[in-house]
């Protein structure tokens, strides 16, 4: 299934994609796509239920972020070794976290808020993974149970927040508009294989990230196990995996982001997103 939610911020309501690529209600059977909501039991009642029997929502309608209030969003730091090349980094021995705030999460084509001082924004495309079922010291042969499904994410990064201020990652990932998700959470049986899906990432219409899933360091099953162990997981959780090369910091010069700038990405079967950086106080 691919779910999204639509409607002004705020007001957004839970719907389905149809297999004629209709978009179709589903808040007469759940109030949102939010932890109470975001597990196997629930999604299954939702699978059994005929969606052409659903009302139609109109495709012009703001999509918002694929789902809300996650109880935590967590990253994954140089996962893809040419992404670690790019930037001069070592290959990671284990995977690096950190976390990024929930209050960063909007939906995959609002604006980008670039605000006054802001001097090194980038792009990253990322492939999210939603936690379905609560995980704590899971084994990776275990993931799969408590994996959900994916959603694409834009894990924007402020890098001289992020690496030149005193201080942690979070600080540089975690400004509101910095985590675009969505537009869809697909749920696991529709992704045939997820370590190898096509990634790219365009901004003003040139390519700068070009890459696949097949190249990250750490799978899935990896990331969501390793990250169990030091903190449980729950449903609606949100872990992001890292980003190909391409990023603004790794180009020869150097490209950050600015007003006006229009980003475009996607990954193969989880959908595109199309933002636009605009410029706030």
């Amino acid at each position: 299934m691919k779910l999204l939610r639509i409607g002004e911020k705020g007001k957004e309501k839970p719907a389905i994609l149809d297999a004629a690529g209709k978009i179709r209600d589903i808040s007469s059977h759940i109030k949102d796509l939010n932890p109470e909501n975001l597990n196997f039991e629930t999604i299954s009642k939702i699978k059994s239920v005929d969606t052409s029997s659903l009302p139609e929502l109109s495709s012009n309608q703001r999509v918002g972020s694929c789902i809300t209030s996650p109880g935590k969003f967590v990253a994954i730091g140089l996962n893809y070794s040419d992404h670690a090349a790019e930037v001069g980094a070592d290959i990671p021995k284990e995977p690096i976290m950190f976390m990024k705030a929930t209050s960063s999460m909007c939906g995959p084509n609002d604006d980008v808020e670039i605000v006054s001082g802001s001097k090194k924004l980038d792009w990253e495309v990322e492939l999210g993974i939603v936690i379905g079922k609560e995980a704590k010291h899971i084994s990776e042969s275990q993931s799969q149970d408590h994996i959900l499904g994916y959603c694409l994410v834009n894990d924007v990064s402020e890098r001289e927040w992020q690496i030149e201020k005193m201080g942690q990652w979070v600080k540089g990932k975690s400004h509101d508009t910095y985590g675009p998700t969505g537009p869809y959470l697909v749920t696991k049986d529709e992704i045939k294989d997820i370590n190898n899906l096509k990634m790219m990432l365009d901004v003003n219409g040139e390519r700068m990230q070009t890459g696949n899933t097949s190249t990250m360091i750490f799978n899935v099953d990896i990331i969501v196990s390793y990250v169990s162990k030091f903190m449980s997981l729950q449903p609606g959780d949100i872990i992001t995996t890292g980003t190909p090369p391409g990023v603004g910091m790794g180009r020869k010069p150097q490209v950050f982001l600015k007003d006006g700038d229009e980003m475009k990405l996607s990954i193969e079967n989880l959908g595109e997103q199309n933002s636009k950086v605009v410029a706030v106080q």
